[in-house]
C-alpha cells in the first residue's frame, strides 16, 4: 500500500512521512515560530550581558538575518527554476537543526513546518523529499561523504541547478547559524543539554589531503553571456573575497543569497592569525582540502596527522592549544560547546569581541568547506 504523507509534524523531529489529520498536534514550543528575528532566534532578548557585542556586531548580525529572509521567507512561489517550496526549505533546515543538536534551532524551525501543508503522497513527492532530507543530513553531518552521484540523486527528483545551489546554500547556512547560536549561548553561560548515546564527528581521513587541490565543478556554472545585470553585480562583490572565488560562477545561479552572504562576510573584521588556524581546524575535519590548503602551511603541517596529534603536539603554546580545541569542539558538536570550554581563551587575553569573532570565522568556514565539498571535488 501506498504510504499516506501528513501535512505537518507533531513534534520537534522531522519525519519524511506524515498527513493530515483532525486536531493536528502543535509542536512542543508552537511560540518559537513568532521569534522576531529569526536568524539569532531570541538570544538578543535572553540577556543583557552582551549587548555592546550586539552593537558592535550589528552589520554582521543584520545581514545574518537577510540571510534568513532570503532563504527562508514567510511565504515562496515556486518557478520551473526554483522549484523549492517552503516546505521543502523549513524540512531541510529542521534536517540540519537537527543534526546540530540546537534545541533552539529546532524549535523555530519545528514550529514554522508544522502548520504548513506537506507534498502529495504519490511515490515521486515522497522519493524527492527524502533525497532532499538525506542529502541536507549527510551534507550537514559529515560533508566529506557528498560526492557527483549524491547531486545525480538530487537531479532524478527534478532538482535544477539553481535549486541544488540554494539547497546547497540553505544547509551551509543553518550550519553557520547553529555555531552562531551555539557560540553566543556559550558566551551567555547558559547549560549545555547532554544526549546520552551521541558520538562526536570522527575527522576526516588524512588521505583526504594528499592529492593536489582543485576546484572541479560538478555543476554547470552561470555562463558570463547569460548572466543578469545583478548577476553580475553579486560576482564583482564577491571577487574580493577568496573564499568564494572559485566558485563565484556558481553560486551566482542564486545571486540573492551570494550578494547577501558576501555582505555578512564584509561586515566581519579581517582573520587574525588565530581565526585563520580555526579556520583550517574546521577544514581538516571536515575533509576540505580546497580549504586545508588556504590555511598557512604550518598550521596544515602541524593539522595533517590529525586534530588529536596538533594538540598534543602544542601544549607547551597555550593559545594555539586553545584555539584548536575550541574550533574542534565548535565544528565537531556544537551543541556541547559550553562556557567551560571557552575559559582557556579568555584566559589567554582574548575579549568576548575576540572571542565571538572567532566564533564567526569558525561558522563561515564550515559554511565554506560545505559549499565547496558539494559544488567542487575540494
Amino acid at each position: 500500500m501506498e504510504p499516506r504523507r501528513y501535512s505537518g509534524n507533531s513534534h520537534w523531529y522531522h519525519e519524511t512521512q506524515s498527513s493530515a489529520r483532525a486536531g493536528q498536534t502543535p509542536p512542543l514550543y508552537p511560540e518559537a515560530a513568532d521569534v522576531e528575528d529569526r536568524f539569532l532566534l531570541g538570544l538578543q532578548q535572553d540577556k543583557s550581558s552582551l549587548t555592546p557585542l550586539f552593537s558592535e556586531f550589528r552589520p554582521a548580525l543584520r545581514a545574518g538575518v537577510a540571510l534568513s529572509q532570503q532563504l527562508l521567507p514567510s511565504d515562496i512561489t515556486p518557478t520551473l527554476i526554483h522549484t523549492l517550496t517552503l516546505y521543502d526549505r523549513l524540512a531541510v533546515a529542521l534536517t540540519v537543526a537537527q543534526v546540530t543538536g540546537i534545541q533552539r534551532l529546532c524549535n523555530h524551525y519545528a514550529a514554522r513546518l508544522n502548520p504548513l501543508p506537506g507534498p502529495d503522497s504519490s511515490r515521486e513527492s515522497n522519493n524527492r523529499l527524502t533525497q532532499l532530507t538525506q542529502y541536507a543530513r549527510q551534507l550537514a553531518s559529515d560533508p566529506a561523504v557528498i560526492d557527483a552521484a549524491a547531486l545525480q540523486r538530487l537531479d532524478e527528483v527534478g532538482l535544477t541547478t539553481p535549486d541544488i545551489i540554494t539547497l546547497s546554500q540553505l544547509v551551509g547556512f543553518v550550519s553557520y547559524q547553529a555555531r552562531v547560536v551555539a557560540g553566543l549561548q556559550a558566551l551567555l553561560g547558559m547549560p549545555v543539554r547532554w544526549l546520552p548515546g551521541l558520538n562526536e564527528r570522527v575527522d576526516a581521513e588524512p588521505h583526504c589531503f594528499t592529492a593536489a587541490a582543485t576546484e572541479r565543478f560538478r555543476l554547470p556554472p552561470l555562463e558570463r553571456r547569460y548572466a543578469s545585470e545583478q548577476q553580475l553585480a553579486a560576482i564583482a562583490d564577491a571577487q574580493a573575497l577568496p573564499d568564494l572565488t572559485p566558485i563565484v560562477w556558481l553560486l551566482a545561479w542564486d545571486e540573492q543569497v551570494l550578494r547577501a552572504r558576501t555582505t555578512l562576510q564584509l561586515s566581519l573584521p579581517v582573520a587574525t592569525a588565530e581565526a585563520r588556524l580555526a579556520q583550517t581546524v574546521s577544514a581538516r575535519i571536515n575533509g576540505s582540502a580546497l580549504c586545508f590548503r588556504t590555511g598557512e602551511s604550518r598550521d596544515c603541517q602541524a593539522l595533517l596527522p590529525g586534530i588529536d596529534a596538533a594538540l598534543t603536539a602544542c601544549r607547551q603554546a597555550p593559545l594555539q592549544h586553545a584555539v584548536i580545541q575550541f574550533a574542534a569542539q565548535l565544528t565537531r558538536a556544537p551543541d556541547r560547546l559550553s562556557a567551560a570550554q571557552l575559559q582557556p581563551l579568555l584566559a589567554e587575553g582574548l575579549s568576548h569581541q575576540q572571542l565571538f569573532c572567532l566564533i564567526q570565522h569558525v561558522a563561515l568556514a564550515n559554511w565554506n568547506n560545505r559549499l565547496h565539498q558539494t559544488l567542487g571535488d575540494g
